[in-house]
């Protein structure tokens, strides 16, 4: 098990945060413990989805459409800069949320906020050309497959916000945390030949090693079921029970439902038969977590561990 001396991952980004998520009582505080932008770093040119992007200037007034972006300019501290947040950035709790879309964003929902920098997810193309038309500048944020992208994405955002020096900071402690909980489980457990499911919905879609979730279940060398799988070169195959059931993966990790998840799985035909099932090694993720890419990775990876752990200590 990772050991014990490692802050759980909400208090990690609790406190990645803390110098970026005040609000105006300790601005100063703030200013002190993260360091001032680097205004002098501008104009700067970073590179997103759809190639270079200029910002001319430090951005004030942020506008995200992208829940893990929202958590990624928190954690490196923009969070005061950050204005609007689209109806799913719930983290950190004082993401200014609002009823804005990120899937079918708005031009003129998104410009009465008066923005100087906007983040969207990498399918908002139209709205992103119709915001740089009128000297919006705007960031389009791809879903990350590997978590080097990740931890660019952070550094990369660092710079664009004027806080490259605390990006830097962030991404580089948050690797060193996967991979700290990544090296003292493969320590603890040796090599193991554990296979996983992932399943993201009740239609049995899965995520193979070239999705962001499976490269984390591919750091802790664990095989993904889903990666032999028909039709699995879009990284998000649809299985059958009869695969899932034949190929009798070790571990099984739902990233959906509520508290009837597990035990629906369960009752499935034939899947008591399965070795996950057999040895209770079904573990429910927190959605979000699981398919957000920013630094609660980190909470991800401890989950993993702990599965990983307990499935090869009965083996």
């Amino acid at each position: 098990m990772p050991s014990a001396r490692r802050l759980p991952a909400a208090l990690l980004l609790a406190a990645l945060t803390l110098s970026a998520c005040g609000g105006p009582q300790n601005a100063g505080q703030n200013q002190q413990e993260a360091g001032d932008q680097d205004t002098g770093a501008f104009p700067v040119t970073v590179e997103d989805a759809s190639g270079k992007v200029a910002i001319e200037s430090p951005p004030r007034r942020i506008v995200s459409l992208s829940p893990t972006a929202t958590e990624m300019l928190f954690a490196v501290g923009a969070g005061d800069e950050v204005v609007a947040a689209d109806e799913y950035s719930d983290h950190p709790k004082e993401a200014p949320t609002t009823d804005l879309s990120g899937f079918t964003p708005s031009v003129e929902a998104i410009s009465e906020y008066n923005p100087d920098l906007v983040v969207l997810a990498r399918d908002a193309a139209d709205a992103a050309e119709q915001l740089r038309k009128v000297d919006v500048p705007v960031l389009l944020i791809p879903a990350a497959t590997t978590l080097d992208e990740a931890y660019g994405q952070m550094r990369m955002l660092g710079k664009a916000t004027g806080h490259a020096q605390q990006a830097d900071k962030v991404a580089d402690r948050v690797e060193s945390d996967v991979e700290e909980i990544v090296e003292e489980t493969t320590a603890e457990v040796g090599d193991t030949d554990l296979s996983v499911y992932h399943e993201l919905d009740e239609g049995m879609y899965s995520a193979t090693s070239d999705t962001f979730i499976g490269q984390v279940y591919d750091r802790f060398g664990l095989e993904n079921i889903a990666d032999s799988a028909e039709d699995a070169a879009g990284g998000y195959p649809q299985l059958s029970s009869e695969y899932i059931v034949e190929e009798n993966p070790d571990l099984i990790f739902l990233s959906y439902g509520g508290d009837g998840a597990v035990e629906a799985l369960r009752e499935r035909p034939a899947f008591d038969s399965v070795t996950a099932v057999r040895n209770g090694d079904v573990v429910q993720l927190d959605p979000d977590v699981s398919s957000r890419w920013g630094p609660r990775v980190v909470d991800l990876a401890e989950s993993v561990s702990e599965a990983v752990t307990a499935a090869a200590q009965e083996g």
